[in-house]
Parts: structure tokens; sequence; C-alpha cells
């Protein structure tokens, strides 16, 4: 009889050894490797599908692609960060620190769900009375909405065979096991099962599965990384534990763009939609004072306003200091030199810190010209006018670039209010600008910053 095999994953990338090693070969993080310990099928008992009979192979021509392969979930935020509405037959992985609003999102979603589909709520974490309490709190009753408290994966196979769900909401996925592994609930070989088993039985049987997965210190979910590889949308909800904001991106998405967020707001009744995050973005922004300007960004096809505020003070170390909140370090420190050497401002006697306010983190092109005029103007004590917006990507050699969706970038900016924009000279001759809008074209660092200041 064959014994049974020991592996190593590492639960950073996924990678697999035979033996433990300190140090993962593949990503080279430390201490990450967990063992999972696989037994051998006997010869001539393959182990047999929990969830169907096997199927066959057709030709692509005959698959039937209809228009309701996609669904709405009820939550217009939701929505959007998964490329247009829940796809049928797909396994979404909901991620997000702990209380920070991943259940009751998934329960709030099941009132508009259960209007027309069949949903299952199972729940490691609590009982079937502390759900029902929770959702008199949400106020989320529909009739058609199952419950089961059950973590034995073999148990809610069976409820799904009972009840044919077309929706299958598992949380968490940390809780779930597998009698047939002797490992404890949470451990790496139970949760890359579990995950195998529902994805299987979304994929065979066309059920639409949500599972929500914890995040370690280290702000990845936590088990093996293959985990992310095996579900087809991966959305994680980030927000600061002192703000009442809740931010949901997509890490992963196979149906749709990556780069969409959803905005929430936690309120007494859970999660409430933010249509309009640039306006929350700007809550609160202080009137005549340096060091603060307003970045235009696009989050996949919706433009977003978020103030980018810059302190520059006098160093009292050999080396300046340079902090980046919200922005790529790298970056900035390259944006401090551009300035230093083209726009003369001796940086390297000050320390810079950078920090976007709201949480969001500013990662396409468009965000350099705000984030030097921020400096620029906290280095010169000079206030940037209040309804000034900047819009470019900056060059090493100091000369202002085009970037993409302009006319959506000026049509937000003048719904908001504002009344002033900076925006690159080249490639924005025949842009249409919005009444009661006035546009600066620059070419340069210098012309970009005079004319804010």
């Amino acid at each position: 009889m064959a014994k049974a095999k020991s592996v190593f994953f590492c639960t950073a990338c996924g990678n697999e050894t035979p033996k433990w090693m300190g140090r993962c070969p593949a990503c080279g993080a430390y201490n990450t490797m967990e063992e999972h310990i696989e037994k051998p099928v006997a010869a001539g008992k393959a182990k047999a599908s929990p969830v169907g009979m096997r199927r066959r192979s057709q030709p692509i021509c005959q698959v039937e692609s209809g228009d309701e392969i996609r669904f709405y979930t009820g939550m217009g935020e939701l929505d959007r960060v998964l490329g247009g509405g829940a796809v049928v037959g797909s396994l979404v992985l909901v991620g997000g620190a702990p209380g920070i609003g991943k259940s009751t999102l998934l329960l709030q979603i099941c009132n508009q769900l259960c209007r027309e589909r069949r949903v299952l709520y199972v729940s490691g974490e609590e009982s079937e009375r502390q759900l029902k309490l929770r959702a008199q709190r949400l106020e989320v009753a529909p009739e058609e909405l199952l419950i089961l408290s059950e973590t034995r994966l073999s148990d809610i196979l069976e409820a799904v065979e009972e009840t044919k769900p077309d929706i299958l909401i598992a949380d968490s996925i940390q809780t779930l096991y597998n009698e047939e592994n002797e490992s404890s609930p949470g451990s790496v070989s139970q949760v890359k099962d579990c995950t195998m088993a529902l994805m299987q039985l979304s994929k065979q049987q066309g059920i639409t599965v949500f599972v929500v997965g914890h995040i370690n210190k280290d702000g990845a979910i936590a088990g093996p990384k293959v985990l992310e590889h095996m579900v087809d949308c991966v959305l994680y909800f980030e927000g600061d534990p002192n703000s009442s904001y809740r931010m949901l991106r997509a890490a992963k998405n196979r149906f749709g763009s990556t780069n969409e967020i959803g905005v929430f707001e936690m309120g007494d009744r859970g999660l409430i939609e933010v249509p309009n995050p640039s306006q929350m973005l700007l809550e609160g922004r202080p009137e005549g004072a340096s060091g603060t300007c307003v970045a235009c960004v696009m989050e996949g096809t919706r433009p977003i306003l978020a103030e980018v505020q810059a302190l520059v003070s006098k160093t009292t170390f050999n080396v300046p200091r340079r902090t980046a909140d919200g922005f790529d370090f790298n970056r900035a420190a390259l944006l401090l030199a551009v300035a230093e050497k083209r726009a003369g401002m001796k940086l390297n006697l000050f320390d810079a810190y950078i920090n976007v306010i709201g949480g969001l983190r500013l990662d396409e092109p468009a965000a350099d010209l705000p984030v030097v005029l921020a400096v620029a103007s906290s280095y010169r004590d000079q206030v940037i006018p209040d309804d000034l917006v900047a819009i470019g990507e900056v060059g090493l050699t100091g000369e202002i670039r085009s970037v993409s969706h302009m006319s959506q970038r000026l049509g937000e900016v003048a719904r908001l209010g504002f009344k002033k924009c900076i925006i690159p000279r080249f490639g924005s001759e025949k842009l249409e600008i919005p009444e009661g809008l006035t546009v600066y074209r620059v070419r340069n660092l210098r012309e970009a910053i005079e004319t804010a200041l």
C-alpha cells in the first residue's frame, strides 16, 4: 500500500516543494512554507466527483451563450466592480480584514437576489439564530433565503443537492473542512480542498458561488496563493478602521476589468452605496492652505477627483526624508528629482511628505502634475486656487504629457463646480471644453507651476 505523500506549499505564491525550506525558492519569502499531506488513491478506485457525473467535451460552436449569463446583485457598486453584474457559474472570492463588512455586503444583496433566484447562505461562524438577528438589523427578510450553519463540506454539498440553489454563499472558507483530510480547518490543505470542491460545484452545476476569505497580517488572503488562482474573481474590501467609508477593489476578474472600484459607507443598517465618491473624497478640504492640489484620475471607466497634500519642511538630517502615502514612493522620489532639476526647487535641503486623502491610491500617470504642484505650493508657501484641478503626466525633461480619457475627466471637473483646470498642451487641441470651465494648456513644469501659483 502506498504511503501518504507530504508536500509543502508557499502561502505567498503557491509554489510547491517536496521538503520544507525556510525561504521560498520561487518568491523569496521567509517562513511561508506549510505542510500538506496528500493521500494516494488506490489503483482502479479513482476518486469520484462530489458534485455529479463527468462532463464530456463538445465543440465550442455548440456552447450556448445567451444574454442571461450576467445578473444584477442589487448593489450597483458591486455590479460595477464585477464588470456589470455577477456571472452565472462563477466563483467569487471576497476578502478583507475582520469586521470590514464582507458578511454584511453578501447578506444585503440577498434581498435582490432572492426575487428571481434561490439563495443558500452557509455560515461556519454564526448560528441560524445569529444570522436571523443580523438580517433583521439589516432589514433583510426575503422568504426565499435559505440559511445553514455548517462547517463540514460533505453536509454542505448534500444541502446543495437537496435545495438546488442558484447562488451559494460560503462564509467563510477558513471555517470549512473536508472530513477526508486530517488537517485542521483553516490549514493550507483544507482551504485548497474546500475551494476545489466549490469550484467543481460552480462549473458543473452552473451555481454562482460567493466565498468569504479572511486576510492575514500582511494583507493577503489567508491560505495558499493558489486559492486566488482557482477562483474567477478576487475582490478586496478595504477601509480605514477610523473611517466609515469602504472601498471594494477587484484584484482579479476573468469577466471584466480590474480597474473599477466600488465605494460604500457603513451605516447603522448596513452598507450604503456612495454613487459620487469624488464628493466624498473632497469633503473637509481646507481653504486657503498651501501644499494641496486636486487631481482627477480614472478608476476603470469612472473619473474620480482626489485631494493630494504635500508638506515640505527644512530637514535636520544629512539626508532629507521622503514619505508617500497613497502614492508610489519610487514615483514620488522621481518627481521630486524632476522638480529640483527642471523647476529650480532646492528640495535636497528639505524633507518632503506626500499624502492622498481618503485612502485612495493614485497609480496612474495623470496624478504626476498634481503631486508636483502640491510640492511646489508647500515649498513656496503659496496657495493654489481652491477651484483649480491639475491633470497631466510629468516626463524626466519636465515636459507635461497628455493622458487618456481627457473629455471624461473635464466633464467630472466641471460637474463638481471647479472653474479652472491645467492640462497638457499637446493632444488637447480638439477637446470640447465644458461650459464654465477655463482650461490652461501648459507645455512644461515651469509653465504649470507659474500658472497655478
